[in-house]
């Protein structure tokens, strides 16, 4: 939901506080993206009540207040860059037999899982 008042946007988002963006010495910026991710994305904006305009003010402004991006990238996997690098590299290292714990029978695997809570 936009209010344009003496050349202020003011842009709520659900569960957020009002976002204030100044219209005046405004330029144009002009981003190529697939449509399916415009899609989802502008269908995710309109649940919230933001338009996608209004929604790359925000993200640009909170790059300037974080000196950054304002959240952690994620993979399709839904994990950091970091680690899915890590899991590869264990997984590679397991397939080698390179740092693995086991095969555990009875009492063993207790045992093993107790040091290693001990030692967190």
């Amino acid at each position: 939901m936009n209010h344009c008042i003496d050349n202020v946007i003011t842009c709520r988002y659900a569960g957020g506080s009002p976002i204030y963006l100044t219209t005046s010495n405004m330029s144009t910026l002009q981003v190529r993206i697939d449509e399916k991710t415009k899609k989802l994305a502008k269908k995710v904006l309109d649940k919230i009540g933001m338009d996608m305009s209004s929604a790359v003010k925000v993200f640009f402004r909170q790059i300037v207040i974080t000196g950054g991006l304002p959240f952690q990238p994620l993979t399709e996997n839904g994990m950091t860059e970091k680690q899915e690098r890590e899991i590869l590299k264990a997984s590679a290292e397991a397939k080698k037999g390179i740092n693995v714990s086991g095969p555990f029978e009875g009492e063993e695997i207790t045992n093993f899982l107790k040091k290693l809570k001990k030692s967190a």
